[in-house]
């Protein structure tokens, strides 16, 4: 069975005074129907901004999806 969500190559990143900072880079993860995913790690390393991502809700104008593919059920989102 395929997986529920899809997430390849993930990379985010803001724009800022000093430049442009990668927040994601490189991120790839599969959850499947039924199961639960948990995202652990310290603070500041990026799991806020991969779940903000996946959702489209990084802060505008300065978040930035710059690569990578999302995918819902097989749906491109």
């Amino acid at each position: 069975m395929p997986p529920l969500l899809q997430v390849k190559d993930l990379v985010s990143a803001f724009d800022t005074d000093e430049g442009r900072v990668t927040a994601v880079d490189g991120v790839s993860l599969e959850v499947h129907a039924g199961k639960t995913l948990g995202i652990v790690g310290e603070s500041g390393c990026g799991k806020s901004v991969t779940a903000m991502s996946i959702l489209r809700l990084l802060p505008q104008p300065m978040g930035h999806v710059l690569s990578g593919e999302v995918l819902f059920d097989g749906m491109d989102l």
